[in-house]
């Protein structure tokens, strides 16, 4: 029958396996869940071996749900940076060091020096920044030689799996490109970076396009899941990629906003661009680029104001934080709860909370953090939409559209589109990522002619639309300029604080 496609979200919680028809609608849905270690302040790990066990039974969940006769193909989508060393039988050697993994800061600092950090920047699309595993390499030609030395392969968790489901060493460049080893501009692995890593080039994957077929399913596999072999593997991208891809944005002018823990952003550039205002990715469709920013304590933010102030539920502030008046009379911050990527990239960097009164209340600092995070992104996307605009000599994207936990929040949805002064769609998508793998999947196999046509065709319209507020906008830009200076009021005196902790 050959009516249906999967597309995999292995996150850095579960591997989720999703079965989708040619118009883009969700068949049935299995998740499997795998533990994340913290075996040491800033240290964080997985075993590999966790992610191949939940694949299989997510696999094998969907197969027997829809039937191995009706599976076209598989696609990948995965948490990026993350990624282990394995043997020649592809056993890891190693816990997987995670993206969220933070023991790199002194190699980082090494390499941007010996380097030149914007060098690096401009070779990868990255700014020196603990996130790429570039870093956490060269800690372990540092820390573990031997182990680094002995391995056969370094692989991302798509090249870990489509080794373990085809027995070919491949991954996709929208799936290497984070680890900060790739010149993005041509696709393929930078010799220096490489070197300062402390590689040898044999000990990386072959590279092919998102979308490209990887190999097919092998005999031993699919008895495991009850999938035909040689169902086609098909190379995917890294997971904010694909999100944007499955909310529908491929091409000029559209930007995607992912309201979750972290807070990302992304829109599409024909031409490449590098810059400090945010990273640039290899496109998930294989064609442009991405260029994306980082909030790394987004909603998380919420959980934490609950957890902090004893409040009965992130509902329960949202419902007092209503009437309080824009600007939550004088309170202003700055969310660096957990340091700031782009456009700082200071690990150091905390938040603030400034211009408290006795007269504040927890609803008060409610809506201060939704506003902090709404000016933090406006911010943002002024940086990553003018660079854009400059690259294609083109006009700025102006349609965005956002998906997420923080959807859900009507205030911060309001916030949002007075500070950013423009409308904002929700996806109906709550599995953007996976919908984005099986787009490619379904391109990869003839169903449409490219990686954009698959999604405009299986992408959902937008539910609904927020507007701006119009009784809003003034007030929230003067107060955005001011938010403007907040961190270089502060940077200061978050190093000295840094300093005397380490005494």
């Amino acid at each position: 029958m050959d009516d249906v496609v999967i597309g995999i979200d292995a996150s850095t919680t579960a591997v989720k396996a999703i079965a989708f028809t040619r118009d883009g609608k969700e068949l049935f849905q299995a998740r499997e869940a795998y533990p994340l270690s913290n075996p040491r302040p800033g240290h964080f790990e997985q075993d590999a071996e966790h992610w191949w066990t939940a694949l299989l039974g997510a696999l094998k969940q969907v197969t027997e749900a829809v039937g191995a006769d009706r599976v076209a193909a598989i696609a990948i989508a995965h948490q990026r940076e993350t990624f282990t060393l394995i043997d020649h039988a592809g056993k890891p050697l190693i816990p997987a060091i995670l993206w969220l993994d933070e023991r790199a800061r002194p190699q980082v600092a090494r390499l941007s020096a010996e380097l030149g950090r914007e060098t690096i920047r401009d070779w990868s699309g990255k700014p020196p920044d603990p996130t790429p595993a570039l870093y956490a390499i060269a800690w372990l030609a540092e820390h573990q030689p031997q182990a680094l030395g002995d391995a056969a392969a370094l692989v991302d968790v798509h090249g870990f799996f489509v080794h373990r489901l085809t027995g070919r060493l491949v991954t996709s460049t929208a799936s290497a490109d984070p680890l900060g080893l790739l010149d993005v501009r041509n696709g393929t692995w930078r010799p220096e970076l490489v070197e300062a890593a402390g590689l040898r080039p044999s000990q990386l994957p072959e590279l092919v396009a998102p979308g490209a077929i990887c190999g097919g399913l092998c005999e031993s596999v699919a008895r495991l899941i009850g999938l035909k072999a040689g169902t086609p593997v098909v190379a995917g991208a890294g997971d904010g990629q694909t999100m944007g891809l499955g909310m529908g944005v491929y091409g000029e002018g559209k930007n995607y906003l992912s309201l979750g823990s972290g807070i990302v952003s992304g829109c599409y550039s024909h031409g490449i661009t590098t810059s400090d205002a945010f990273r640039t990715l290899v496109s998930p469709t294989g064609s442009g680029f991405m260029l994306e920013t980082v909030l790394r304590s987004g909603m998380q933010l919420v959980d934490w104001i609950v957890r902090t102030t004893g409040s009965p539920s992130a509902a329960a502030l949202e419902k007092a934080a209503v009437d309080v008046a824009a600007g939550s009379e004088g309170l202003l911050v700055m969310p660096y709860w957990a340091g700031v990527m782009s456009p700082y990239w200071d690990g150091a960097a905390r938040g603030a909370i400034v211009g408290l009164s006795l007269d504040h209340e927890p609803k008060h600092l409610f809506r201060a953090v939704l506003e902090g995070i709404a000016f933090e992104q406006a911010i943002a996307s002024e940086a990553m939409e003018t660079q854009a605009a400059e690259s294609r000599a083109g006009g700025k994207p102006v349609a965005m559209i956002a998906a997420g936990g923080g959807t859900n929040c009507a205030l911060l949805m309001r916030i949002m589109a007075s500070v950013l002064e423009r409308p904002l769609s929700v996806s109906p998508v709550n599995e953007a990522a996976a919908l984005g793998a099986a787009m490619l999947a379904a391109s990869a196999i003839g169903w449409f002619a490219s990686p954009e046509t698959a999604a405009e065709a299986m992408a959902a319209p937008p539910t609904r639309h927020v507007d701006p507020d119009n009784g809003l906008v003034s007030g929230y830009r003067a107060r955005k300029a001011i938010y403007r200076d907040l961190y270089q009021a502060t940077r200061e005196t978050h190093v000295r604080l840094g300093e005397v902790g380490q005494v």
